[in-house]
């Protein structure tokens, strides 16, 4: 398993960046602009970790714009953590077998949600290439919220 970014979710892009990067000295190692879902990425990683993100794409911070306003009520500005591992189907399965809810299954063999026992969602990404879609996840609903 391996860190990979914490996602916090930002209403003003400008002000934001002032904080993170001209404020704390964070870096910005990336940005992704999504015109379909309305939202922009920016990752940046701590002085020390820059070399590190660049070529890894972590550790990070998410900053996460949604285009169309949204106010963010009981910690939804904090989105989740995020790791990736080997398996994904494995992982998910080790989780469920344990009382585990799978929020958002890896129906994609590519990304799952989690929550911990006090509410923090975790974002599960397999590592590497996504694996090909497979029972049960491929059928699996969501279940409640990430």
């Amino acid at each position: 398993m391996r860190y990979l970014h914490t996602m916090v979710r930002v209403t003003d892009i400008e002000q934001s960046l002032r904080f993170y990067r001209d404020l704390m000295g964070f870096v910005e190692t990336r940005r992704i602009e999504n015109d379909k879902g309305r939202f922009t990425l920016i990752f940046l990683a701590a002085p020390e970790d820059v070399a590190a993100a660049r070529a890894n794409a972590a550790p990070c911070i998410e900053l996460t714009y949604n285009w169309d306003p949204e106010t963010y009520a009981g910690g939804r500005n904090f989105g989740h953590l995020a790791y990736e591992v080997d398996d994904i189907y494995g992982f998910c399965q080790k989780l469920m077998d344990n009382g585990v809810a799978i929020n958002r299954p890896p129906r994609d063999g590519h990304m799952a949600f989690v929550r911990s026992p006090d509410g923090i969602s975790f974002e599960i990404l397999q590592k590497g290439e996504r694996l090909p879609p497979a029972e049960p996840w491929s059928s699996m609903a969501n279940t409640g919220s990430w």
